[in-house]
């Protein structure tokens, strides 16, 4: 559906204006209350129905909201008139709006970390009282500073009773399940208190309620203007969504999503028995846009012109004088005045985390204008700590200046967690399946030390624990202690057959001290010691077997700017490892780059790994490997394993799909182009200078970790299947 072009629609109605009987009487005005409805996505047909409201000249004396009508009636009573909010919709990308952590490569090292092993979406928080868990799919942390920005909270909070008519937004306590209106209190928190789908969005924690969307108790708030204002004319806007076929309730989120489009309709058709003969019902045609559509929203308003416009003749009785009208649209207008000067930044809120540890993310100069896009991306590095529920701020005037107050809500089940991950990898040739498992504790003491400690059952098994411990409040330095049991199985392939399977078995302890650098990555120095025991499972022993300690010192550079953990779209990460074994006289140093660049919809990956050895030969616990998927495919993995590899690929992906919103991630369709090199070989021995392999392959990253269902070709006829779901 194409919008309505605004120029014409002036044109129409003047000329309908004009067509009215000269000299008429104009009766005194009625008092004239609008209601907005929720509907998700569908409520972008509010700003159509506001677009035709102006272009008729028809004041409003209150205005009534539920859901994304709450947005909408927010926007509009606090001065951001339908063509601006079109504007800054148009500005708006949805699916990061609806994915709280901000961007992988603005997320400290640690989470980093945690998110390439564990699920952050199975965070179990250990309380005592008992197991708990996140209040919903999305917590609503962008959302909320969404509308900071929408409503101009960022140059003073805006509080309902002030705004120029009187406002009443409507959410549901989950607890009791009663009506609650804002007819007072901070215009944002209750924009969002409105909107809280249950299950999806977390519910805002207010007063001692926990509130959801108003559209549970109220989608159409008809009964709130006429005795909040008394209004004698309503005019309501329905935008509610229609329940699905009974065949297509055929998951949990499908059937969630009936249940609460059952309790709105319900509500609304009591709201809609309160409507006059005099009262006004308009209810947009919206066929085709659903209440997740955001994408959709210049046809949604279009639906409301169309709509709105059908009703033309009643609302014109309405309509008052240009000058009439212009005096009442003034109340509205806002004068947006300069950021205001910041004399002063409050951190509120905290339970366990320290002031300090918060303070470092922020760069808000005193004395200075307040820069929101600086303070905005600050409050996103907060968030990415992975401590808070909701990073939330408010900005407080006095005297031409103002109290920038940042306002924490840390996870009410933290600080300490289970975490969880699952890694299935299939080839034609071999399978591998690991559960692993950790406990996770946070804040052991003021400078903000971590234990984690986990397991790991499967092919490869360990058991570990790691303690990570800062040394300054910022966490500039910090000594990180790891202890560990492993036991893993690796073939021994000669002219692509496998000829034995070894196992081995291996204790490890190190100390790293280390300094982060910024959100960039982490620097260590730190010594190692492993006691690696290896033995013959199956089949020919054609490398060595027993026991050998290593011991040496380690130096680490790990840095990552890649926008994502997996399938980045853009970015750049480099590792590099440097290790060297006095009693052993042997030194190794490894790296792998890797550099992303994105043209929507596709995204080009290019990777460069190294490693290379000096001195007596390597123990076959220190080697390198290729095989596997994007590692040389067509090979299984760590087909060939060396003391002297070199790696090559480039990756072109075409992105063919999006998870729902609040769910990151998509699907991609791509193509790898791959040559390695191996020396000093363990394996595979009769393989000579450069290999070079390809692969086609679906994937993408889902809720449950990167997927890969391709086929690998590799120089001499190999060729395989792969199957990757999980976390590496």
């Amino acid at each position: 559906m194409t919008p309505t072009p605004l120029k014409p629609l002036v044109a129409l109605v003047l000329a309908a204006c004009a067509l009215a009987p000269a000299g008429a009487q104009t009766p005194a005005r009625p008092r004239i209350g609008l209601v907005l409805g929720g509907g998700g996505a569908r409520g972008a047909a509010h700003i159509g129905v506001l677009q035709v409201l102006d272009a008729l000249r028809v004041p409003v004396d209150c205005v009534a909201g539920t859901s994304m009508g709450a947005l909408v009636s927010g926007a509009y009573v606090s001065g951001v008139g339908p063509e601006r909010m079109l504007a800054r919709l148009a500005r708006v990308d949805w699916r990061d709006l609806f994915e709280d952590n901000p961007s992988h490569a603005e997320t400290n090292y640690r989470e980093r970390t945690l998110q390439r092993s564990y699920y952050p979406g199975l965070e179990f928080g250990v309380t005592g009282r008992g197991l708990r868990f996140a209040h919903g799919v999305v917590g609503g942390q962008k959302i909320k500073l969404f509308l900071n920005t929408l409503v101009g909270a960022d140059r003073g909070e805006r509080a309902i009773e002030s705004l120029p008519l009187p406002l009443s937004l409507v959410a549901t306590d989950i607890g009791t399940g009663e009506k609650v209106v804002f007819r007072s209190g901070q215009l944002s928190t209750a924009m969002r208190a409105s909107m809280s789908v249950p299950a999806l969005l977390s519910p805002v924690r207010y007063q001692g309620r926990n509130l959801v969307d108003g559209g549970l108790v109220d989608n159409l708030p008809v009964d709130e203007v006429r005795t909040h204002c008394s209004a004698d004319v309503v005019i309501a806007v329905d935008v509610g969504s229609p329940l699905s076929r009974p065949q297509d309730v055929d998951s949990i989120v499908a059937v969630t999503g009936q249940m609460i489009n059952i309790l709105a309709e319900r509500n609304s058709v009591d709201s809609r028995a309160l409507l006059r003969a005099s009262d006004i019902y308009i209810r947009p045609d919206l066929k085709g846009i659903t209440s997740a559509d955001f994408y959709k929203f210049r046809e949604g308003a279009a639906s409301g012109r169309n709509a709105t416009l059908a009703q033309a003749d009643r609302l014109r009785q309405y309509a008052v004088p240009e000058e009439q009208y212009a005096a009442w649209a003034r109340r509205l207008q806002v004068d947006y005045q300069a950021p205001p000067l910041v004399d002063e930044v409050q951190i509120v809120g905290l339970r366990h985390v320290n002031a300090q540890a918060v303070a470092r993310h922020l760069n808000v100069p005193l004395g200075q204008p307040l820069d929101t896009v600086r303070l905005e991306r600050g409050l996103g590095r907060i968030y990415g700590d992975g401590d808070f529920e909701q990073v939330d701020y408010e900005v407080l005037p006095h005297d031409g200046r103002a109290t920038v107050r940042i306002l924490l809500t840390e996870k009410p089940w933290g600080p300490d967690y289970l975490r969880f991950g699952v890694n299935l990898e299939a080839a034609s040739k071999e399978t591998n399946v690991a559960l692993r498992a950790a406990y996770h504790r946070k804040w052991v003491n003021a400078l903000g030390a971590e234990w984690l400690s986990g397991a790991q059952v499967g092919d490869s098994s360990n058991v570990f624990t790691d303690f990570y411990q800062p040394l300054d409040p910022r966490q500039r330095v910090f000594v990180e202690p790891f202890a560990g049991l492993e036991r893993n199985r690796f073939g021994v392939f000669q002219n692509d057959q496998r000829i034995a399977d070894y196992i081995v078995r291996q204790r490890r302890v190190q100390v790293n001290v280390g300094t982060n650098i910024g959100v960039l990555g982490q620097a260590r120095l730190g010594w190692r010691w492993r006691k690696v025991d290896t033995s013959v499972e199956t089949g020919s022993p054609t490398l060595p077997n027993g026991q050998v300690t290593l011991r040496g010192w380690q130096a680490i550079l790990d840095l990552d700017q890649t926008d994502r953990a997996f399938y980045p779209t853009r970015g750049w990460s480099a590792n590099v490892t440097y290790f060297r074994n006095n009693g052993l006289d042997y030194s190794t140093l490894s790296s792998d780059l890797r550099a992303i660049k994105s043209w929507d919809p596709y995204v080009v990956n290019v990777r460069y790994s190294y490693l290379n050895s000096w001195g007596s030969r390597l123990p076959i616990a220190e080697a390198g490997g290729l095989g596997g998927i994007l590692n040389l495919s067509g090979y299984v993995r760590n087909q060939i394993l060396a003391g002297d590899l070199r790696f090559v690929g480039v990756r072109g992906e075409k992105i063919i799909g999006h998870m729902p919103l609040g769910l990151s991630g998509d699907l991609r369709v791509g193509l790898s182009l791959e040559f390695g090199r191996a020396r000093k070989r363990f394996t595979e021995t009769a393989l000579e200078g450069w290999q070079q392999a390809a692969a086609l392959y679906l994937g993408g990253e889902t809720p449950l970790g990167p997927i890969y269902f391709g086929y690998g070709y590799a120089k001499g006829g190999r060729s395989s299947l792969y199957l990757f779901l999980g976390l590496p």
